[in-house]
């Protein structure tokens, strides 16, 4: 597992553009649906949903879900 930092906005602000963000830690780990190789995907809980990246280019950033697509995607994905 691997964290780096990540940003959202405080509920404290306003709707407009000037806001606040709060720095919060994500934590990736690997999916247990990878297999043994290197080769992974690892999902990172956010306050707002989830976000995956691959384990073979953390540093590359991650792709943020809100927790509806989120959701919808695990629906959709174990519903077959």
């Amino acid at each position: 597992m691997s964290s780096q930092i990540g940003f959202r906005k405080s509920s404290y602000s306003g709707r407009g553009q000037d806001c606040v963000e709060v720095a919060q830690p994500v934590t990736f780990s690997k999916s247990s649906y990878s297999g043994h190789g290197q080769d992974c995907v690892e999902i990172g809980s956010l306050p707002y949903g989830a976000a995956i990246r691959d384990s073979k280019h953390p540093d590359a950033g991650h792709l943020p879900f809100p927790a509806s697509e989120w959701t919808g995607f695990l629906a959709s994905a174990f519903n077959r």
